[in-house]
């Protein structure tokens, strides 16, 4: 009797697989009726055809969110307070080569350009 319960269970244990063909009609409508349930979130086109383009506009983001930080922690302030306000700076419009503040500025402002693309790429893209 024991050999008939322990073979019973191996059965009963083993799992059991069966290959569901859909029709692409058929497929559909199960996503849609998914979709409708709240299973599924939808994607972009982008999202959908090329992941890899979305995965690289987040990429893209990711580095220039890091690179920002690390150029504006570099960068000096210039507190110049009440005697900056008062007295004025003397700027020239005679525009020689620019100093390292000068282009840590230029190359802050490029790498915030690119992170506002790409922010609005990754929100597009339906990620």
């Amino acid at each position: 009797m024991f050999p008939m319960l322990l073979a019973a269970a191996t059965a009963a244990a083993k799992p059991v697989t069966k290959t569901l063909q859909l029709t692409p009609d058929q497929l559909k409508a199960l996503q849609a009726q998914a979709a409708q349930a709240g299973n599924l979130h939808p994607q972009s086109w982008l999202a959908l055809h090329a992941g890899w383009a979305t995965h690289a506009f987040a990429g893209i983001f990711i580095i220039a969110a890091v690179l920002l930080i690390g150029l504006l922690a570099v960068q000096t302030t210039k507190n110049e307070g009440l005697s900056g306000t008062i007295g004025g700076r003397v700027d020239a419009n005679y525009r020689g080569r620019l100093g390292f503040d000068g282009q840590i500025a230029r190359v802050t402002g490029v790498v915030a350009t690119v992170f506002v693309i790409f922010a609005t790429l990754v929100s597009l893209s339906g990620i």
